[in-house]
């Protein structure tokens, strides 16, 4: 019987239904029962954005700004785990699942994280954009899979599981 080696997946998460169905569909089609596979989901939160005291008009804003983003953005990452949560909670086997949260323009920390961790696998949703939006706004999954030395699995939305 041939032995196979356990691998480091990393599927991308955040608050799409995109990144929910990548990890469903990951969880389907890479970890078969009895695996030692490990997921690692990775959310990467925004920069922080640079405030002032003083608002557009002028006028002094009251209250910590930053504090206040800090706040929302942790729960944001509580919102999205708690959502990959419920998606891998009734899968049939153990797994083992690591969380990994990073900082600063999607595609680079995705890129960074797969290489730091030596991932052997990155499976990513798409949004699908059409040809203008994706020339606008840059498409994550097509920048990691051209840089990304493993395996890239692209999940679209409308992919139908085995």
């Amino acid at each position: 019987m041939e032995e196979t080696k356990d691998r480091k997946i990393v599927v991308a998460v955040d608050e799409s239904e995109e990144s929910m169905k990548a990890l469903s569909w990951s969880l389907d089609n890479l970890f078969p029962y009895g695996s030692n596979n490990t997921l690692i989901l990775l959310y990467v939160k925004p920069p922080l954005p640079v405030y002032s005291s003083i608002d557009a008009a002028g006028f002094i804003v009251t209250g910590d700004p930053v504090a206040a983003l800090k706040k929302y953005e942790h729960e944001l990452v509580e919102s999205v785990m708690a959502r990959s949560r419920t998606v891998y909670q009734d899968f049939e086997s153990d797994i083992n699942i690591e969380r990994r949260v990073g900082r600063g323009d999607a595609k680079e920390v995705i890129c960074n994280a797969v290489q730091k961790l030596k991932a052997d696998m990155l499976v990513i949703g798409t949004h699908d954009y059409g040809f203008f939006k994706r020339a606008l706004l840059g498409s994550v999954s097509e920048y990691c899979a051209k840089r990304v030395k493993c395996p890239v699995i692209i999940v679209k939305k409308n992919a139908q599981n085995n």
